[in-house]
């Protein structure tokens, strides 16, 4: 491509992509990824940057959060920390590159920029992994939620610890009822941008988490009850091994976002390219904090009796005073933290399924919203009572569908149009190179580890 005439690369842009005049990003700062009659009006209303970073933070603080501590618990405090830096960089550098190509192909949603680059056959793969990738995400938040709430079988749920034995023990039932009453008309909004409101809560509510856990952690290092932590992996254990193939696919889990980016730059007001790479950037440096402040203070209070979930460590005596005030605060706060990040994540799931199915990039009508809303509900609600844990779900979606909508397809989106016309730098097409090869082999161990963890 370098040396061809620069004449012939113009005609090429042309031809493949006809609405656009230029390949340059920043001339296509101002172009809508909806590309509709109304699009002047939705480019001057929707969401300022603050809610569109609520939202974003929303997708990627969920339950992967709860898992970082177990992860921590395997690497060890110093490798942990860099891993879980180096994770939230290469993703931003993903979902920068992804906007880019978003807005140069014009494309509405993940599928369609997928389909831009790479062909119906793609759109429709890629599809098939939001799909599962959400749904395995959704019915994780449940298995929390059940589990916090009703208890299980190392656990007491905290409806046992305020009433005793009672029909809430039930822990299918308080899923159920929770499904029904609270997360059923989150879900049914159109609009991701009507959820900006109750993302902003859910972020404060994960700061909450966050603060309570470190204030915690500091008493409890100045009391000298604290353990010294393992800086790395205890090589000793013959577990560690099977764990360490798994433990950065389940760490990707918790940055992805790249299904949600098209819908919440698409409710950007005034949106542009620079607009919706400083929400990721500034979404990126909240969570990294979040997310190490979270793994560093979990792994430190309970040290290798971390559990998959930290959140299930959170129903003994901390020993410190109001240990059971703080334990009730931080485990009805983090469900509470866990709907409006249902809805967030549902939203995409529906998208994808509508587009699936009824080949519409954004759904429109409310019987087809509510319709496949109630079905993915329904589905949802019977897998979180098939799935025992959260680090099973995690395991094979990490390593399978969350490293793809993160890394793979990103990368073969670059490479490919990089090759059609558009200003790829060397350097951007040795990281989409690298990106490729490390999320390919990250998920093959990933998946080795995780068949090799159930057979053992």
């Amino acid at each position: 491509m370098e040396n061809q005439n620069p004449n012939d690369q113009q005609s090429m842009m042309v031809q493949q992509f006809p609405n656009n005049t230029s390949p340059r990003a920043s001339e296509h700062d101002g172009l809508p990824l909806v590309n509709n009659s109304d699009s002047n009006d939705s480019i001057s209303s929707g969401s300022d940057v603050s809610g569109a970073v609520f939202n974003l933070s929303t997708t990627i603080i969920g339950a992967g959060i709860m898992a970082l501590p177990a992860t921590m618990r395997v690497l060890g405090l110093l490798i942990g920390f860099i891993a879980i830096v180096v994770m939230g960089f290469v993703s931003e550098i993903s979902v920068e590159l992804l906007v880019r190509f978003s807005v140069l192909t014009k494309s509405k949603s993940y599928g369609e920029v997928v389909h831009s680059a790479l062909g119906d056959t793609a759109r429709i793969i890629s599809e098939i992994c939001i799909i599962i990738n959400n749904a395995g995400v959704l019915v994780v938040y449940l298995i929390i939620i059940g589990d916090v709430m009703s208890g299980n079988d190392a656990h007491v749920g905290i409806f046992f610890q305020w009433f005793g034995h009672t029909v809430l023990d039930n822990r299918a039932l308080v899923i159920f009822i929770i499904l029904v009453f609270f997360l059923a008309p989150l879900c049914s909004f159109q609009r991701i941008e009507s959820l900006e409101t109750t993302s902003a809560a859910a972020v404060a509510l994960a700061i909450l988490f966050v603060f309570i856990s470190c204030l915690i952690t500091f008493i409890k290092i100045i009391n000298g009850t604290v353990r010294t932590p393992r800086m790395g992996p205890d090589f000793t254990s013959a577990q560690t091994f099977t764990d360490l193939l798994v433990v950065i696919p389940i760490m990707s889990n918790a940055y992805v976002c790249h299904f949600n980016i098209q819908p919440i730059y698409n409710d950007l007001r005034d949106r542009s390219i620079e607009k919706m790479n400083r929400v990721g950037r500034i979404t990126t440096v909240l969570c990294v904090v979040i997310f190490a402040l979270t793994a560093l203070s979990g792994y430190l209070l309970f040290g290798d009796n971390t559990e998959a979930d930290v959140l299930t460590n959170f129903d003994r005596d901390l020993g410190i005073r109001f240990s059971t005030a703080l334990n009730y605060i931080i485990r009805i706060g983090y469900i509470l933290h866990l709907m409006p990040v249902f809805a967030i994540i549902h939203f995409s799931l529906r998208q994808a399924v509508g587009a699936l199915i009824f080949k519409e990039s954004i759904l429109q009508g409310r019987k087809k919203v509510w319709g496949i809303t109630a079905v993915q509900l329904i589905i949802l609600y019977i897998g979180a009572a098939a799935i025992p844990n959260i680090w099973v779900a995690f395991k094979f979606t990490g390593a399978t569908t969350a490293l793809a909508l993160g890394f793979i397809f990103p990368s073969l989106i670059v490479l490919r149009l990089g090759t059609k016309g558009t200003t790829l730098t060397n350097t951007e097409r040795i990281i989409a190179w690298c990106m490729l090869v490390l999320a390919v082999i990250i998920s093959i161990l990933g998946l080795v580890g995780s068949v090799y963890s159930l057979r053992a």
